[in-house]
């Protein structure tokens, strides 16, 4: 498991949906005193309409172009962009029904509080629980694929320059945490 310290200034974390990366990400940036830049809000307009992909390339660019950040999210599409500068993977590796319940805990509270997420969107209980774009299918089929891939990226010689703190608990992450300064 990887040891974060100072030494680590740009720090990613990835996991399957749900796994609770923006939570993870910003108890991080908390706690090292660095940037929390969020993927979601930079790929997310309102009306839940997806940034062009230039456009979002251009702002996933401007936000990270600073020495030190937290950053998260699976967006593969920016990852060339990401982990070439980074230092520190921190992995949330959680099995699917533990990801499961965390989504459904996480979806019923901003559903029901209404909370907004970026750029003016909620999410909309409806669309989480009776729609083929759930989250939660979404993160069925994408769980496994996810862990293979991410095994594999890792493994590349272009990535061996990454510490990995690959936490497969939620006891296992905040024992990692409380580590931090």
């Amino acid at each position: 498991m990887g040891r974060a310290s100072a030494q680590y200034q740009r720090i990613v974390v990835i996991g399957t949906a749900g796994a609770g990366k923006t939570t993870t990400a910003s108890m991080i940036a908390a706690r090292q005193g660095l940037p929390h830049v969020e993927l979601d809000a930079l790929h997310w307009d309102p009306g839940w309409a997806e940034a062009p992909l230039p456009v979002f390339r251009e702002r996933v660019a401007r936000a990270l172009a600073g020495d030190a950040w937290v950053t998260d999210g699976n967006y593969g599409k920016v990852r060339d962009l990401i982990w070439p500068r980074a230092q520190l993977i921190v992995w949330l590796d959680y099995r699917l029904p533990l990801v499961l319940w965390r989504l459904l805990r996480r979806s019923l509270r901003r559903g029901l509080r209404r909370e907004e997420l970026w750029n003016g969107n909620r999410e909309r209980l409806h669309d989480q629980f009776f729609n083929r774009e759930s989250l939660f299918i979404y993160a069925v089929r994408t769980h496994n694929r996810r862990r293979a891939e991410y095994a594999a990226l890792l493994a590349r010689p272009e990535h061996a320059h990454l510490a990995l703190a690959r936490l497969r608990t939620p006891a296992a992450a905040r024992r990692w945490l409380a580590q931090l300064r």
